[in-house]
């Protein structure tokens, strides 16, 4: 629930106003910094199993455990930081990341890699506390295009992550990464800790423990059947088995929620269509966007001897994939006047459907080198105007005590949507395969279908936009003016 801030004092140095300047920046490094976490151990994974020891199998761990926390943790995080502090559970979400970087820069066991990639999964919380500082701490003419510009920093910084690792791997001690990566990661708890000032606004209560623990048993196990049925079989008893634990666990769950009396989600804001819709079309773009780094990223690796793949390094690889990073940050303002104007939905719908059509460029020429980066890039830029949209949509629908908490679910269902695009393209490109000197490559017929399935997907998401109820930016401040005044209101009675 809203509560007054402070009264702001004229400062009596220049530090705090230099404070206020880098609040902004200095949340946009944490999101960019995730990512990157998020990112780095890919270019590692081909060659993990001999560095370790382990099976490929277990090396796919250390992407697992990172997908499973973050999905679970985001929005317990989100909901401790609407009742604890945005900003203490921001600094913890960033400690626990570092914490993790530094266990692997120490070792090589695979059990540790993959409990100290379950650590950095807390850093998914990172967005949706910074957003919902963004809206607390900011005047409303400034906290469209910031909170457009933490939004992009996923992207941005996965574009750079891949890169920057490839380049560290391959000229340098695989531990140096994490090396690096843990130097930057303190380097963001001490920036935090100095320049984000603590939100006033809370809405305090007891936190739900049991709603928590049935999330993260109900999401356990549908992301570990999404994640791992490409490798157990999609029939097998063990994936069929955590499908049907998790449709059990979450309809508890749900009916818990329903009857909590400070639940983890308020379901009853879920049900809103301005909140439920956003959520939707969060749940397929993720979906959409995930499969343009995937697919990307194998076709232009794949060997010469397909007729199609340019066998190109994992430097070069990510260097393909740097001008969509470049273009989120570039576009990530546009996608705030562009919702200023006409509404954040219309911004939504916008970038969904310009994501498909950066899939119609890939379906078109996926052979020519130039026509892949472009066809990515307009993908990245239909993914800056959506993912800049969600968050503004959400802030506009739900008060302001339960801010982060709502966006953590919109960040969580992004999740979803990225593991089970995973599991489709994987699908899909498993079963269109050729052997090639003995090994089975994908076609360009799987590609061509993994695109189509994406564009599909993005214009169900930008239907789903479409459906959400609005009348423009006007009546969006409308909105968000009388949640804010309702909030008000219940805590003056509460008082």
């Amino acid at each position: 629930m809203d509560q007054p801030g402070p009264i702001p004092q004229p400062p009596v140095t220049g530090t705090p106003r230099l404070r206020d300047r880098l609040t902004i920046p200095v949340l946009a490094s944490g999101g960019i910094l995730m990512a990157v976490m998020q990112t780095v151990v890919v270019p590692l994974l081909p060659d993990l199993p001999r560095l370790t020891g382990a099976s490929a199998s277990l090396v796919s761990w250390t992407v697992t455990a990172t997908l499973l926390s973050g999905a679970v943790l985001t929005p317990v995080l989100g909901r401790a930081g609407d009742m604890y502090g945005k900003r203490r559970v921001l600094i913890a979400a960033l400690a626990l990341m570092t914490a993790g970087s530094v266990m692997c820069a120490l070792s090589s066991d695979i059990g540790v890699l993959i409990t100290a990639r379950a650590l950095q999964g807390a850093a998914a919380a990172v967005v949706p506390l910074s957003i919902s500082i963004l809206r607390d701490e900011l005047p409303p003419e400034r906290r469209g295009a910031a909170v457009a510009m933490m939004s992009s920093t996923v992207g941005i910084g996965a574009a750079l992550g891949l890169p920057l690792a490839a380049v560290v791997v391959q000229y340098a001690d695989w531990h140096t990464m994490f090396w690096l990566t843990s130097a930057l990661g303190a380097l963001g708890v001490a920036a935090t800790w100095w320049a984000v000032k603590e939100s006033p606004v809370r809405e305090p209560g007891r936190f739900d423990v049991l709603g928590a623990l049935g999330l993260a048993a109900g999401l356990v196990c549908l992301l570990l059947g999404v994640s791992q049925g490409g490798q157990w079989g999609w029939g097998s008893p063990r994936i069929l088995g955590l499908f049907l634990a998790a449709a059990v666990v979450l309809a508890l769950w749900w009916w818990q929620q329903l009857r909590a009396e400070r639940p983890l989600v308020d379901l009853r804001l879920v049900a809103r269509p301005r909140v439920g819709l956003s959520h939707v079309a969060a749940l397929l773009t993720g979906f959409a966007f995930y499969a343009n780094s995937l697919v990307t990223a194998q076709l232009v690796q794949a060997p010469k001897a397909t007729g199609y793949g340019l066998g190109l390094s994992i430097v070069a690889t990510g260097l393909c994939l740097l001008p969509g990073g470049v273009t989120m940050l570039l576009f990530s303002p546009l996608s705030a006047r562009i919702s200023a104007a006409r509404g954040p939905r219309v911004t939504l719908a916008l970038g969904a459907a310009v994501i498909a059509c950066g899939y119609a460029v890939r379906i078109a020429d996926s052979r020519d080198l130039w026509m892949i980066i472009l066809g990515a890039t307009v993908v990245a830029t239909g993914t800056t105007l959506a993912y800049s949209a969600l968050p503004t949509l959400i802030l506009h629908a739900v008060p302001a005590g339960q801010t982060a908490s709502a966006n953590g679910v919109n960040v969580l269902m992004r999740t979803i949507g990225q593991a089970t695009s995973s599991a489709a393209v994987a699908a899909v490109l498993v079963h269109h395969s050729n052997p090639l000197g003995g090994v089975p490559v994908p076609t360009l017929h799987g590609y061509l279908l993994a695109f189509a399935m994406a564009g599909a997907i993005a214009l169900a998401a930008c239907a789903a936009a479409l459906s959400i109820p609005g009348d423009g930016p006007r009546g969006d401040t409308r909105r968000a003016r009388g949640t804010t005044r309702g909030a008000r209101d219940e805590a003056m009675e509460g008082a």
